[in-house]
């Protein structure tokens, strides 16, 4: 496979010669306005997704979007062979452009595609000759030569599309249901057809939003068995959820389980394709529990199901007989401090002798180990953590893994044999952060990176990191789409303050072309929850160099509680929410306030969904040290959000309710007294729309003056090449009617 590679380098590599920034700025460079920054070309250049290799190596597939329509994605591939890229699927073209069912709708918000048209998904056949395709609800399977087979043709929309194990059955959920059929013959539903509150084949909502599981049904890799979830919704409680629209009001009756509420019943049945032969799973006497993944060990012989208990403090990992549906525990993974949660994740690899590569967090950082023969050896170790398992190339005995062991700001790929543990290497390059993706048996390697100065690359590498061909170099050369503003680019600066405990916090800032004894506005942009990290050396985007640009500081901190520092780094915000994060924030404001050059009277903060609910917290929490707060889609009663996400690290408020008064933003919303914008999408399924009508309701009734910006139709993602605009525009022509404007 190295020598096929290296034949395709030429095709790939780009002559180029990109621009410098110190060159670049010889020039004067136009203001970036937010139009520009959400416009067509993307000035991030362009930014594939889900790149993947066919079963036989020849191809290499990605799905692309287009110069005149950001949002809208094509499936191109390249023949290794020849060199060449072709279109395989022209999205426009083909698709119908009909609605999608508010099933899959939902599903995309899930997972944080719901902007994005065209087509989001793909699979490849098992024979390498031809690629599963859906599109506007219908499924089409692609051939490599160019011809396209339409496989469904309905009203309504299938969700979840597979392709079996070797390719002979295409299967799907509709109305419901499971549907299997042989490739060329129609698909029948396998499952019956049940009360309204019954779902075969779904993952229930907390499994899409907070486990990151879209699967409800699993093919052995013969494909002579499937597994298949079957959900019963009816102990979960009903929201009415308006979803108010620019024209009219649609009334959903959704079943939402808030924290603290019944959650879905979860079984698992194992089938024949054709539904015959069913048994049903062994997951213990306990119903109230989550299936967190369900896997097939590589020979099918067992099926792997893991199940959490709903404090989310074990693991329990069964191994299940698929022929009676029979299980043991296999092990169980605690969560490594009392306190503490586990964090659920997908890094983890059956390999074909009966052992397991497993990430977790037992010695405080998360970590590798190799589980065989009922003991455990850990692989990695160190202050730091892995964030990614790559693959496992089983004959050579290696791992491949993502992780931060070089600095936190930074993420890169390392290898190491399982012959000796804690023995890894660094396979990319210092200065970047990197992602990657591998070939199922781990023979090529695809590195998608960035830097400060630096947007998206992907390239192809050879298992030692070496470089072998471009696939996306984006070099910010002449032709590149953010060229012309190059020349006001402003790379960021690094620093640490202190917490009260003396963790170092992480802080970025990006600063506007400044005159000496100026004083700027700061726009702190924060999420602050659990979860996400927001300071590193990747490329930040237009939308910062946009408010730099309009002569602002642009300052992000990462507070305890977020991701990739630990256990102990992490660990805080047990039960107390709305506790620890705001005050390492009040240290990144005592820090700016420090500065010559930032005018302590005009700093403004921004957050959305928990960075909402971060700006409501820090302005009730400091009255008067902020000159402005805009809060997006804020959660203002964690009694409102769901059980999965709030229950892991603020338990169940029917047994820790001091908990909950005390995190939640409504007990103070009435000693804010600094100006707020607040902002909420009208038709929002995630963080309903109830959060900020109670809000809204308090601070009328208690007469405290607020200003707000709502969208109808919108969801929890309030995006688009004209809404963004609309948006940002919103908040800073809010902030010139405040007085938080750069000097003259």
């Amino acid at each position: 496979m190295r020598s096929l590679l290296l034949s395709t380098a030429a095709a790939l590599l780009s002559l180029s010669t990109p621009i410098h920034a110190e060159d670049a700025a010889m020039s004067d460079a136009p203001q970036l306005t937010f139009e520009r920054v959400f416009a067509s070309p993307s000035l991030d250049g362009p930014s594939p997704r889900q790149p993947k290799l066919s079963p036989d190596g020849r191809y290499l597939t990605l799905l692309r979007n287009r110069e005149d329509e950001r949002d809208r994605y094509d499936l191109w591939g390249f023949d290794r062979e020849s060199g060449e890229w072709t279109m395989l699927v022209d999205s426009a073209k083909l698709g119908s452009g009909r609605e999608l069912s508010e099933d899959e709708k939902m599903q995309r918000e899930r997972m944080r595609v719901g902007n994005l048209r065209g087509i989001i998904s793909y699979q490849w056949a098992s024979d390498g000759k031809s690629v599963l395709v859906p599109l506007d609800g219908d499924l089409y399977l692609a051939g490599l030569d160019g011809t396209v087979q339409r496989l469904t043709d309905t009203e309504e929309t299938e969700l979840n599309p597979t392709l079996s194990g070797e390719g002979s059955f295409i299967s799907f959920v509709r109305d419901r249901q499971l549907w299997v059929g042989k490739i060329g013959h129609e698909a029948k539903p396998i499952t019956p057809r049940e009360a309204d509150t019954i779902r075969w084949g779904e993952a229930e909502f907390v499994a899409q939003e907070e486990m990151a599981r879209m699967d409800g049904f699993w093919w052995s890799p013969d494909e002579s068995r499937i597994v298949v979830q079957r959900t019963d919704e009816s102990p979960v409680g009903i929201v009415t959820r308006a979803a108010i629209g620019a024209t009219g009001t649609k009334v959903f009756e959704q079943r939402y389980p808030a924290a603290g509420t019944d959650n879905a019943i979860v079984a698992l049945y194992v089938m024949d394709p054709d539904g015959k032969h069913r048994v049903k799973v062994d997951l213990g006497p306990d119903t109230d529990i989550y299936v967190a993944r369900v896997d097939w060990a590589p020979d099918g012989s067992a099926i792997y199901v893991q199940r959490q208990n709903r404090e989310q403090s074990v693991l329990d990992m069964l191994r299940v007989d698929p022929e009676t549906g029979e299980s043991e525990v296999w092990f169980t993974e605690n969560a490594a401090r009392e306190n503490y949660w586990i964090n659920l994740g997908n890094d983890y690899r059956f390999l074909e002798d009966g052992s397991l590569i497993w990430w977790s967090e037992r010695d405080g950082f998360g970590h590798l180990y190799h589980f065989k023969d009922g003991e455990w050896t850990q692989l990695t170790s160190g202050e730091w953590v892995i964030t990614r398992l790559a693959g496992v190339d089983e004959a050579l005995g290696r791992v491949y893994f993502e992780g931060n062991a070089d600095g936190v700001l930074e993420r890169h790929v390392y290898a190491l044999d399982l012959a000796k543990p804690g023995e890894w290497q660094r396979l990319t390059e210092p200065g970047y952060v990197n992602a990657s993706v591998m070939d199922k048996k781990a023979q090529s390697l695809l590195v998608t990176r960035s830097s400060p100065v630096q947007p998206a690359q992907t390239y192809l590498a050879d298992t030692a990191g070496n470089r072998i061909a471009w696939v996306e170099e984006n070099a910010l050369d002449a032709n590149h789409p953010y060229a012309p503003f190059l020349a006001g680019h402003a790379a960021p600066e690094f620093g640490t303050v202190a917490a009260d405990d003396g963790t170092p916090l992480h802080w970025m800032m990006l600063k506007p072309e400044m005159e000496a004894g100026k004083k700027y506005p700061v726009f702190v942009m924060h999420y602050g929850g659990p979860g996400p990290q927001m300071v590193d050396r990747a490329w930040e985007g237009a939308l910062a160099q946009a408010v730099v640009d309009k002569g602002y500081i642009w300052f992000v901190l990462d507070n305890r509680g977020s991701a990739n520092r630990g256990v102990e780094f992490e660990q805080p915000l047990y039960h107390a929410m709305g506790g620890v994060e705001v005050v390492d924030q009040a240290k990144g404001t005592e820090f700016l306030k420090t500065l010559d050059f930032v005018d302590p009277d005009k700093i403004a903060i921004y957050g959305w969904s928990y960075g909402g609910y971060m700006t409501l917290k820090r302005l009730q929490a400091e009255p008067g040290t902020y000159a402005a707060g805009i809060s997006g889609a804020p959660v203002t009663k964690w009694e409102l959000y769901d059980t999965h996400y709030t229950e892991r690290f603020m338990g169940d408020p029917r047994y820790v309710p001091e908990a909950y008064t005390k995190a939640n933003a409504m007990e103070d919303a009435t000693k804010m007294s600094d100006p707020l914008l607040l902002i909420h999408g009208m038709a929002d399924d995630n963080v309903v729309f109830e959060h900020s009508s109670e809000l809204i309701a308090k601070l009328q009734g208690s007469n405290v003056p607020f200003e707000m910006m709502l969208y109808p139709g919108y969801t929890h993602r309030v995006a688009g090449e004209q809404v963004s605009p609309h948006l940002w525009n919103t908040i800073f022509n809010f902030l010139e009617r405040h007085g938080v404007t750069p000097p003259e």
